[in-house]
């Protein structure tokens, strides 16, 4: 079966559950967290070379180079395959509503909406200059709120997704020929 096939099949597809949903979230932030070494890794090499700090080795710098990358990743693999590496291990694609792949526009609108995910706890909780910990609690919390008003959606999916036009679908693996 083609791609083209494989997503004009996709419309009429099932939701994922939200427990497989979640399944691969917590798969995806377990490779967010190597890929987030990466700005770090950086900083410490320019420190050995040069024996000084930067300004863009600050807290700031590092965290904006990380959504860069970030955003990277997910714009890159959703525009191009429709699932990162933990979607497809957990049989998920990304297509729009009319089962069409990702233009990557869509795709990186789709990585900043999906900030709503942490931003309103983080958000509270530098405002509250609240501890690591208790912002981390802050964050967790925000996102089993965040995934569980996916039930509240007519069809189950993410609301970001809603925004963006996008939903996520079931992609069982193709079936190899002998």
């Amino acid at each position: 079966m083609s791609v083209g096939a494989t997503m004009g099949a996709a419309v009429a597809s099932a939701v994922p559950s939200l427990k497989r949903r979640m399944a691969c979230f917590v798969y995806e932030g377990m490779m967010l967290f190597g890929i987030g070494l990466i700005p770090g890794a950086i900083g410490a090499l320019f420190t050995a070379l040069t024996g000084n700090t930067h300004p863009l080795q600050s807290d700031a710098a590092l965290r904006v180079i990380a959504f860069v990358i970030y955003g990277v990743y997910f714009t890159w693999f959703w525009s191009r395959r429709g699932q990162t590496l933990p979607m497809q291990t957990w049989h998920i694609r990304l297509v729009t509503l009319s089962g069409q792949p990702l233009t990557q526009q869509r795709a990186l609108m789709r990585y900043v909406a999906s900030c709503a995910w942490f931003a309103p706890a983080t958000a509270l909780a530098a405002l509250n200059h609240w501890t690591r910990w208790d912002a981390l609690a802050a964050v967790g919390v925000g996102v089993v709120a965040y995934a569980l008003l996916a039930l509240l959606h007519p069809q189950r999916q993410f609301w970001h997704d809603a925004l963006c036009g996008t939903q996520l679908i079931d992609a069982p693996p193709e079936k190899k020929r002998r």
